[in-house]
């Protein structure tokens, strides 16, 4: 098909002129029609990107998805590792650190920053650079936690080998074997009183245990007390482990020493009774301290595993009455 010619009306010559067009009106049209495609393309192409996915970016979509589950999941696990070494900070305190007599870390120390306001700010700007950064800041915080527990441990170490003697003095295992009908019935604190009907300081461990079961000393030490009563403690024994310790066992059936003998840690001393103030057999056990009755469930480190620690911690806690 031929192209259409076009005319136009030539007023000098009252006549119709074939049109003829320049090269710049050529240029300037096929510019037009030039900017109006791409003007299309692109109208087109945001259009695509903000409404249409690509598989690519599914795929994209997905691994992001995945990878914000995989740091709350890190989250919840440092929370799990944060509650550790809490414990393990409270027990360096107020155990390991109150029997070698060191000084206490300071809690400006334990949880002090890390300080640097900028220190992840390469971090800005990323999609997900907020979470990236609070997971990191709390990794970061945990790694300088353990590692001024570590420089403590290692404190306690080197106290550790200077102090032996006072190591096997001081109180450190269980007064009656872990057996199957030997079980902690009360722990430390206020428990109901099973005489008076009421809530009593209750200064001890209460060990259940049939009477005649054996009873050992928890340390080195010498006997300081051997008493017989009908009320009260009973039949009941106090070693002098030094270093400000003392122990107490009472309401025995039987006693196996003398006032004034050395004892050695894990040497039987006397039997489980019902004497004195009790309402069944078992065994009462204290630990004294420079005069202060403390609670002796942190003195099982020798025989138990932290597992066993954690569950004794739970008896103690569910028991709430006493037997004496």
């Amino acid at each position: 098909m031929m192209k259409k010619q076009k005319y136009y009306y030539n007023p000098e010559s009252l006549t119709y002129e074939k049109a003829r067009s320049s090269w710049r009106w050529r240029l300037l049209k096929a510019t037009a029609y030039l900017g109006t495609i791409l003007f299309l393309a692109g109208a087109l192409s945001i259009v695509f990107i903000n409404f249409f996915e690509t598989p690519k970016e599914k795929l994209l979509e997905r691994e992001l998805q995945s990878m914000q589950e995989e740091f709350l999941d890190m989250e919840e696990r440092m929370q799990d590792s944060d509650e550790i070494l809490e414990n393990l900070a409270q027990r360096d305190e107020n155990i390991y650190r109150v029997i070698f007599e060191a000084e206490p870390i300071s809690d400006e120390i334990r949880k002090s920053g890390l300080g640097g306001g900028n220190r992840y700010s390469y971090l800005n700007g990323l999609r997900n650079g907020e979470l990236i950064k609070r997971s990191r800041t709390r990794l970061d915080q945990l790694e300088k936690q353990l590692a001024i527990q570590s420089q403590s441990y290692d404190e306690l170490k080197a106290l550790v080998a200077s102090k032996e003697e006072m190591l096997a003095s001081i109180p450190a295992i269980r007064p009656v074997k872990d057996k199957e009908d030997h079980w902690l019935s009360s722990g430390f604190g206020r428990r109901f009183h099973p005489i008076y009907k009421t809530r009593k300081m209750h200064p001890g461990l209460d060990f259940s245990a049939p009477v005649g079961a054996d009873i050992f000393a928890t340390g080195n030490g010498i006997v300081k007390r051997v008493e017989k009563k009908r009320t009260g403690y009973g039949y009941n024994v106090i070693i002098q482990h030094g270093y400000g310790y003392e122990t107490l066992y009472a309401h025995l059936s039987e006693i196996l020493v003398t006032k004034g003998q050395r004892i050695q840690r894990g040497e039987l001393i006397g039997k489980v009774g019902n004497t004195g103030t009790s309402t069944a057999p078992h065994l009462h056990y204290e630990v004294i301290y420079n005069g202060s009755k403390i609670n002796p469930i942190h003195f099982f480190f020798n025989d138990l595993s932290p597992e066993q620690y954690e569950e004794i911690l739970e008896q103690a806690e569910l028991s709430n009455k006493s037997l004496d």
